[in-house]
């Protein structure tokens, strides 16, 4: 592999970020192309009114994802646990009081990353100071002319030799080949599951953490409410406090104040008064078109997920995939992100 070739990115969340940084490293330039107005796809810290770090994307990792750890720690982050410990709630049926029990410290927890989790997407872009970010640059159509490729966006037209799709395969729907691809790839593409694509993802900000001091953990689990699954929180340096989780996928098409008010419904009802008075509210529905095409058939977990012929090249070796939804292990996490760019690297001889 020749080092100096040219080297293009469609797709600006954590995969296109690692691998462009992991390039870098390397001393090779890589030029990012994001359709979105921001960078981190499924990664996205919102700031709540206290400066709380709330997520709304991708949030926890654990022991085993070695090498997002690895790159957390190369960039200088901090990651700590995920709060458990006290009594939890699981709600089974709207007339009925909810269970509780409760969960001591865990010995192997959950972890997040101090100041959020677009800390990592953020400080990886900061590292690519020297490359080339296009945002609002939809890739409409990828040309094999001679020895390179063109891409063609709603704005310019770029060349590279090497071309790596990393957003989700699904997107590429969206793509006019010429030459197209191959026709089991072109029926395999549609079909590939997109990790949270259709899921609700809401988080609360409050001026304190009176479930803490009340001795639960902020843990609910409901088979009855909008909330389906709730946690704690509270920031790294525990100043700052709240709630995160997922909400119904069905309450997707009420409007964004109704499902609020149903939140704070349910946890009345679970945790008091104190639950009815927070600081924020915010919520997102992952349905955008940066994130699926809507519709997916999907019939088993992780469908297609790793499929062998996601990890060939195509276009006369010149266009690749590398996404979290490309790798056969830990597939729809964080770490099938980072752990995409480093197997492309090493079947580049990177």
């Amino acid at each position: 592999m020749n080092a100096k070739e040219n080297f293009l990115i469609v797709g600006g969340g954590l995969s296109g970020l690692s691998l462009a940084y992991e390039l870098s490293k390397k001393g090779i330039k890589a030029t990012i192309l994001e359709a979105s107005s921001r960078l981190g796809g499924r990664i996205q810290t919102e700031k709540g009114e206290k400066g709380t770090p709330l997520e709304l994307g991708a949030t926890w990792f654990g022991e085993m994802h070695s090498n997002l750890i690895d790159l957390i720690k190369e960039l200088g982050l901090k990651k700590y646990p995920q709060y458990s410990e006290g009594i939890s709630l699981f709600e089974t049926k709207s007339f009925e009081p909810p269970q509780k029990f409760f969960v001591p410290e865990s010995e192997a927890p959950s972890y997040r990353i101090a100041g959020g989790t677009q800390m990592l997407t953020d400080t990886l872009a900061e590292k690519l100071s020297g490359n080339d970010i296009h945002l609002d640059t939809k890739v409409k159509a990828i040309k094999l002319n001679q020895e390179e490729l063109e891409l063609h966006t709603d704005k310019d037209i770029f060349k590279a030799d090497k071309v790596i799709l990393c957003l989700p395969p699904e997107l590429t729907s969206g793509i006019a080949f010429s030459p197209g691809l191959p026709a089991d790839l072109q029926a395999l593409l549609p079909g590939v599951q997109t990790w949270m694509a259709g899921s609700i993802k809401f988080a609360l900000e409050f001026e304190e953490p009176f479930w803490r001091n009340e001795g639960y953990s902020g843990m609910l689990f409901s088979h009855a409410g909008i909330v389906t699954e709730m946690y704690d929180h509270t920031n790294y340096e525990k100043s700052k406090f709240g709630f995160t989780g997922f909400l119904n996928p069905g309450t997707a098409a009420y409007s964004q104040e109704v499902r609020r008010e149903n939140v704070l419904k349910q946890l009345h009802k679970l945790l008091g008064e104190k639950a009815t008075q927070p600081v924020s509210y915010h919520d997102k529905i992952w349905t955008d078109e940066f994130i699926t095409t809507g519709g997916q058939d999907i019939q088993r977990p992780h469908q297609n997920n790793g499929h062998p012929l996601l990890k060939k090249e195509y276009m006369n070796g010149k266009l690749f995939f590398s996404n979290t939804e490309t790798v056969t292990e830990y597939a729809g996490y964080m770490e099938g992100a980072v752990l995409s760019s480093r197997e492309l690297l090493k079947r580049l001889s990177l």
